[in-house]
Protein backbone atom coordinates (compact mmCIF):
# COMPACT_ATOMS: atom_id res chain seq x y z
CA UNK A 1 0.00 0.00 0.00
CA UNK A 2 1.42 3.76 -0.38
CA UNK A 3 1.89 5.58 2.51
CA UNK A 4 -0.61 8.66 2.67
CA UNK A 5 1.53 11.14 3.91
CA UNK A 6 3.66 10.89 1.01
CA UNK A 7 0.58 10.73 -1.35
CA UNK A 8 -0.03 13.97 0.53
CA UNK A 9 3.07 15.86 -0.23
CA UNK A 10 3.14 14.54 -3.88
CA UNK A 11 -0.68 16.30 -4.44
CA UNK A 12 1.31 19.94 -2.40
CA UNK A 13 4.10 19.69 -4.56
CA UNK A 14 2.37 19.08 -8.07
CA UNK A 15 0.33 21.96 -6.89
CA UNK A 16 3.06 23.84 -6.62
CA UNK A 17 4.72 23.23 -9.85
CA UNK A 18 1.31 23.64 -11.92
CA UNK A 19 1.35 27.13 -10.30
CA UNK A 20 4.78 27.87 -11.53
CA UNK A 21 4.15 26.72 -14.81
CA UNK A 22 1.56 28.16 -15.21
CA UNK A 23 3.09 31.61 -14.41
CA UNK A 24 5.51 31.13 -17.22
CA UNK A 25 5.40 33.35 -20.42
CA UNK A 26 5.32 31.60 -23.72
CA UNK A 27 8.81 33.34 -24.62
CA UNK A 28 10.15 31.68 -21.00
CA UNK A 29 9.98 28.20 -22.55
CA UNK A 30 12.38 28.62 -24.75
CA UNK A 31 14.73 29.79 -21.97
CA UNK A 32 17.43 27.67 -20.56
CA UNK A 33 16.95 25.29 -17.63
CA UNK A 34 19.52 24.11 -14.92
CA UNK A 35 19.72 21.03 -17.04
CA UNK A 36 22.55 20.94 -19.75
CA UNK A 37 21.12 21.31 -23.23
CA UNK A 38 17.22 21.27 -21.63
CA UNK A 39 15.24 24.39 -21.96
CA UNK A 40 12.68 25.21 -19.61
CA UNK A 41 10.33 23.23 -22.35
CA UNK A 42 12.15 20.21 -21.85
CA UNK A 43 12.13 19.67 -18.15
CA UNK A 44 7.83 20.60 -18.16
CA UNK A 45 7.74 17.78 -21.03
CA UNK A 46 9.80 15.20 -19.02
CA UNK A 47 7.22 16.16 -16.34
CA UNK A 48 4.38 15.37 -18.47
CA UNK A 49 5.67 12.39 -20.17
CA UNK A 50 6.87 10.96 -16.84
CA UNK A 51 3.52 11.18 -15.10
CA UNK A 52 2.10 9.33 -18.15
CA UNK A 53 4.47 6.98 -18.14
CA UNK A 54 3.57 5.99 -14.29
CA UNK A 55 0.03 6.47 -14.84
CA UNK A 56 0.71 3.42 -17.50
CA UNK A 57 2.21 1.06 -15.17
CA UNK A 58 -0.22 1.51 -12.51
CA UNK A 59 -3.18 1.41 -15.17
CA UNK A 60 -1.43 -1.89 -16.68
CA UNK A 61 -1.56 -3.62 -12.88
CA UNK A 62 -4.85 -2.78 -12.69
CA UNK A 63 -5.78 -4.42 -15.67
CA UNK A 64 -3.68 -7.53 -14.97
CA UNK A 65 -1.39 -6.58 -18.34
CA UNK A 66 1.73 -5.03 -16.48
CA UNK A 67 4.00 -3.17 -18.72
CA UNK A 68 7.46 -1.49 -18.89
CA UNK A 69 7.29 2.31 -18.23
CA UNK A 70 9.15 3.24 -21.41
CA UNK A 71 9.30 1.12 -24.56
CA UNK A 72 13.13 2.00 -24.32
CA UNK A 73 15.25 4.68 -23.76
CA UNK A 74 15.70 6.08 -27.09
CA UNK A 75 11.89 6.29 -27.04
CA UNK A 76 11.88 8.03 -24.11
CA UNK A 77 14.36 10.91 -25.08
CA UNK A 78 13.10 11.28 -28.39
CA UNK A 79 9.05 12.18 -26.80
CA UNK A 80 10.40 14.49 -24.53
CA UNK A 81 12.73 16.22 -27.60
CA UNK A 82 9.05 16.08 -29.76
CA UNK A 83 6.98 17.34 -27.26
CA UNK A 84 9.83 20.37 -25.75
CA UNK A 85 8.87 21.76 -29.57
CA UNK A 86 5.34 21.78 -28.85
CA UNK A 87 3.66 25.22 -28.35
CA UNK A 88 3.36 26.30 -24.92
CA UNK A 89 0.17 26.18 -24.09
CA UNK A 90 -0.31 22.09 -25.14
CA UNK A 91 2.73 21.89 -23.10
CA UNK A 92 0.76 23.61 -20.06
CA UNK A 93 -2.48 21.59 -20.75
CA UNK A 94 -0.58 18.67 -20.98
CA UNK A 95 0.97 18.64 -17.86
CA UNK A 96 -1.69 19.36 -15.82
CA UNK A 97 -3.68 16.04 -17.79
CA UNK A 98 -1.00 14.11 -16.63
CA UNK A 99 -0.74 15.29 -13.16
CA UNK A 100 -4.52 14.21 -12.97
CA UNK A 101 -3.86 11.18 -15.35
CA UNK A 102 -1.79 9.80 -12.74
CA UNK A 103 -3.53 10.80 -9.14
CA UNK A 104 -6.55 8.82 -10.72
CA UNK A 105 -4.25 5.84 -11.54
CA UNK A 106 -2.96 5.84 -7.70
CA UNK A 107 -6.33 5.55 -6.57
CA UNK A 108 -7.51 3.27 -8.78
CA UNK A 109 -4.36 0.39 -7.59
CA UNK A 110 -6.00 -2.39 -5.17
CA UNK A 111 -4.20 -3.27 -1.68
CA UNK A 112 -3.01 -6.52 -3.79
CA UNK A 113 -1.00 -4.29 -6.87
CA UNK A 114 1.16 -2.63 -4.81
CA UNK A 115 3.57 -5.03 -4.61
CA UNK A 116 3.68 -5.64 -8.20
CA UNK A 117 7.25 -5.08 -9.87
CA UNK A 118 7.76 -3.45 -13.51
CA UNK A 119 10.71 -2.47 -15.54
CA UNK A 120 11.75 0.47 -16.72
CA UNK A 121 12.03 -0.36 -20.19
CA UNK A 122 11.94 -4.05 -21.58
CA UNK A 123 15.38 -6.00 -20.55
CA UNK A 124 16.95 -3.44 -18.83
CA UNK A 125 17.31 -5.59 -15.72
CA UNK A 126 16.14 -1.60 -14.23
CA UNK A 127 13.12 -2.73 -12.06
CA UNK A 128 11.26 -1.00 -9.24
CA UNK A 129 8.12 -2.25 -7.26
CA UNK A 130 4.64 -0.18 -7.62
CA UNK A 131 4.60 1.10 -3.98
CA UNK A 132 7.57 2.94 -5.33
CA UNK A 133 5.46 5.17 -7.94
CA UNK A 134 4.21 7.98 -5.21
CA UNK A 135 8.35 8.48 -4.06
CA UNK A 136 9.71 8.38 -7.65
CA UNK A 137 6.76 11.02 -8.68
CA UNK A 138 7.78 13.22 -5.51
CA UNK A 139 11.32 13.40 -6.58
CA UNK A 140 10.78 14.20 -9.90
CA UNK A 141 8.45 17.26 -9.35
CA UNK A 142 10.74 18.35 -6.92
CA UNK A 143 13.80 18.58 -8.23
CA UNK A 144 12.60 19.06 -11.66
CA UNK A 145 10.70 22.43 -10.23
CA UNK A 146 14.17 23.79 -8.86
CA UNK A 147 15.68 22.69 -12.42
CA UNK A 148 13.17 25.11 -14.04
CA UNK A 149 14.96 27.77 -12.76
CA UNK A 150 11.72 30.19 -12.28
CA UNK A 151 12.15 30.95 -8.69
CA UNK A 152 11.74 27.76 -6.83
CA UNK A 153 14.57 26.48 -5.52
CA UNK A 154 15.90 23.95 -3.13
CA UNK A 155 15.46 26.66 -0.26
CA UNK A 156 11.50 26.22 -0.76
CA UNK A 157 11.74 22.41 -0.55
CA UNK A 158 9.69 20.89 2.38
CA UNK A 159 12.58 19.88 5.00
CA UNK A 160 11.12 16.28 5.10
CA UNK A 161 11.24 16.23 1.08
CA UNK A 162 15.10 17.44 1.61
CA UNK A 163 16.29 14.33 4.08
CA UNK A 164 14.19 11.94 1.81
CA UNK A 165 16.65 13.09 -0.75
CA UNK A 166 19.88 13.25 1.51
CA UNK A 167 18.35 8.84 2.81
CA UNK A 168 17.92 7.49 -0.62
CA UNK A 169 21.39 9.48 -2.44
CA UNK A 170 23.20 8.09 0.70
CA UNK A 171 21.93 4.62 -0.78
CA UNK A 172 24.16 4.63 -3.62
CA UNK A 173 27.34 3.49 -4.44
CA UNK A 174 29.81 5.65 -3.20
CA UNK A 175 32.97 3.93 -5.39
CA UNK A 176 36.35 5.32 -3.77
CA UNK A 177 35.23 7.81 -2.23
CA UNK A 178 33.11 7.35 1.45
CA UNK A 179 31.80 10.15 3.35
CA UNK A 180 29.18 11.02 5.81
CA UNK A 181 26.41 13.73 5.31
CA UNK A 182 26.08 15.59 8.47
CA UNK A 183 23.40 18.73 7.95
CA UNK A 184 23.55 21.14 10.38
CA UNK A 185 20.05 22.04 10.77
CA UNK A 186 18.02 18.82 11.31
CA UNK A 187 19.30 16.03 13.52
CA UNK A 188 21.17 12.78 12.11
CA UNK A 189 23.59 11.97 10.08
CA UNK A 190 23.93 9.53 7.16
CA UNK A 191 26.65 7.75 5.72
CA UNK A 192 27.73 6.69 2.14
CA UNK A 193 30.24 3.71 1.74
CA UNK A 194 32.40 1.82 4.08
CA UNK A 195 33.15 4.85 5.80
CA UNK A 196 36.25 4.60 8.38
CA UNK A 197 37.95 7.03 10.68
CA UNK A 198 39.11 9.06 7.57
CA UNK A 199 36.76 9.47 5.61
CA UNK A 200 35.54 13.11 5.18
CA UNK A 201 32.47 14.85 6.73
CA UNK A 202 30.32 16.75 4.52
CA UNK A 203 28.44 19.29 6.02
CA UNK A 204 26.02 22.15 5.37
CA UNK A 205 21.75 22.26 5.40
CA UNK A 206 19.79 19.33 4.65
CA UNK A 207 18.51 21.59 1.22
CA UNK A 208 22.56 22.02 -0.04
CA UNK A 209 22.83 18.40 0.84
CA UNK A 210 19.99 17.11 -0.89
CA UNK A 211 20.89 19.25 -4.34
CA UNK A 212 24.71 18.61 -4.34
CA UNK A 213 23.66 14.91 -4.08
CA UNK A 214 21.60 14.64 -7.22
CA UNK A 215 24.61 16.12 -8.85
CA UNK A 216 23.52 19.38 -9.44
CA UNK A 217 26.30 21.80 -8.67
CA UNK A 218 29.59 21.44 -6.79
CA UNK A 219 28.74 21.83 -3.50
CA UNK A 220 28.48 25.91 -2.70
CA UNK A 221 27.64 26.03 0.85
CA UNK A 222 29.27 23.15 1.82
CA UNK A 223 32.11 22.41 4.03
CA UNK A 224 34.18 19.09 4.58
CA UNK A 225 37.07 18.43 7.04
CA UNK A 226 38.35 16.03 4.22
CA UNK A 227 39.74 18.60 1.94
CA UNK A 228 37.92 18.58 -1.58
CA UNK A 229 34.09 17.22 -1.73
CA UNK A 230 33.75 13.98 -2.85
CA UNK A 231 32.88 13.27 -6.71
CA UNK A 232 29.13 13.08 -6.93
CA UNK A 233 27.59 11.94 -10.10
CA UNK A 234 24.53 13.46 -11.20
CA UNK A 235 20.80 11.92 -11.04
Amino acid sequence: MTDADLTDELQDATSRLVRTVDALTDEEYAAASLLPGWTRGHVVAHLALNAEALAGVLAGIVSGRPAPMYPSQEQRDTDIEELAAAEPGELRDRLLASTTELADAVAAVPETGWDTVVERTPGSGRTFVAHAVPGMRLREVEIHHADLAAGYTRADWPTSFSQRVVRSMMKRDAGDEPFTAAPHDVDGTWQCGEVTASSPVVRGSVADLAWWLTGRDDGAGLTTDGGALPRIEAW
